[in-house]
């Protein structure tokens, strides 16, 4: 069964981070809070993490599109190729928020994810999670963790999320109330934005 703990967002305690931190370079699931709804997430290193999560949303790992949650604009750049300046403008504006921007991967993406030309990357405006990959040092794989519920879509209570996920993942970080709404999606890997999907990020920073 999963452990539950409660992080503040306005001060995460270190010791609390730090067992996130064990739980992700042990192999294991972390749903966490971030700037928009809950996510499910895995060390980007760790290919049975990896594994796991393709396993548990249903789908082939080569084939998924999950996010990769970095801790800033330098851990990006480990794993995009070269960016024009008007793409690394549009990046400055809107990170750390609630977007996850579409751009072309580079050769240094772990062996999971090489034959894709592209790749998600997500800089969240909440502290939790960008302490968790920061003191991790290395993006965390992630992806929203969707309720079957078509009215809910998308669960924002952490306790009733850990009675839902407990068996399925190792730890739930309870960081207050979640959104409802998911992030902006736009892609920025081909000559124009496009946007993907409108959600909680304003298209102003384009």
């Amino acid at each position: 069964m999963a452990e539950f703990i409660r992080i503040y967002e306005d001060k995460p305690s270190e010791a609390a981070i730090q067992k996130v931190v064990n739980v992700l370079r042990d192999g294991g699931l972390v749903i966490y809070p971030t700037d928009t709804v809950y996510g499910l997430g895995c060390d980007i290193t760790n290919s049975r993490a990896l594994e796991k999560i393709a396993r548990l949303k249903g789908i082939k790992l080569e084939k998924a599109n999950f996010s990769f949650v970095c801790s800033d604009l330098s851990n990006i750049s480990d794993y995009i190729k070269q960016i024009d300046t008007s793409t690394f403008k549009i990046l400055k504006r809107a990170l750390p928020g609630p977007y996850t921007f579409i751009l072309p991967g580079n050769n240094e993406l772990p062996k999971e994810f090489r034959k894709k030309k592209t790749v998600g990357i997500r800089v969240p405006n909440n502290n939790i999670a960008l302490q968790i990959v920061s003191k991790l040092g290395n993006p965390i794989v992630s992806t929203s963790i969707r309720d079957e519920d078509e009215v809910l879509e998308y669960s924002t209570d952490p306790e009733l999320i850990f009675e839902k996920w407990q068996n399925k993942v190792d730890l739930v970080i309870d960081g207050g109330y979640g959104d409802n709404v998911a992030s902006t999606i736009i892609d920025l890997s081909g000559y124009e934005p496009e946007v993907i999907r409108e959600g909680k990020g304003s298209l102003d920073i384009l």
